[in-house]
């Protein structure tokens, strides 16, 4: 199964305060050991969210709001894209990891969809154009 683990962000990561080479020595090194163990896809850290911009949808309307979001507890500073066998190897990953933030933090992990999920309401069609567009994307690497 592949999964999101989620940084949430701090005051001092939205206020653009950058880890500490220790800090960044040490995930540095649980990442090693996450690709050696061939758990991680995909990994980054977030620019502030004060950076960032969110698009609201209503019907056909598209309205733009600029950064910084105010509820810091619901951000994402970083991220990780997982291939493991359960949430619960999942869960031992992210016990494993260095506090990525100084003080108190939380990570979360979210199963991410795959294609058997949607049941019949992913067509074959769907499935094909799907497939296309996963091939594409893994040339582009």
């Amino acid at each position: 199964m592949r999964c999101i683990v989620m940084v949430k962000a701090t005051k001092d990561s939205e206020s653009g305060v950058m880890p500490s080479t220790e800090l960044l020595t040490a995930m540095g090194k649980f990442n090693e050991e996450l690709v050696k163990a061939g758990v991680m896809l995909a990994g980054e850290g977030l620019q502030p969210s004060s950076k960032g911009k969110r698009v609201r949808f209503s019907g056909k309307k598209r309205s733009v709001i600029d950064g910084p979001f105010t509820e810091t507890k619901e951000l994402i500073a970083g991220f990780w894209l997982w291939q493991v066998r359960s949430m619960e190897e999942a869960l031992e990953w992210v016990k494993r990891c260095p506090n990525p933030m100084e003080g108190e933090s939380e990570i979360e992990i979210r199963q991410v969809f795959e294609a058997e999920d949607f049941g019949p309401e992913l067509t074959p069609e769907l499935r094909e154009q799907e497939e296309r567009q996963r091939k594409q994307m893994a040339r582009k690497k």
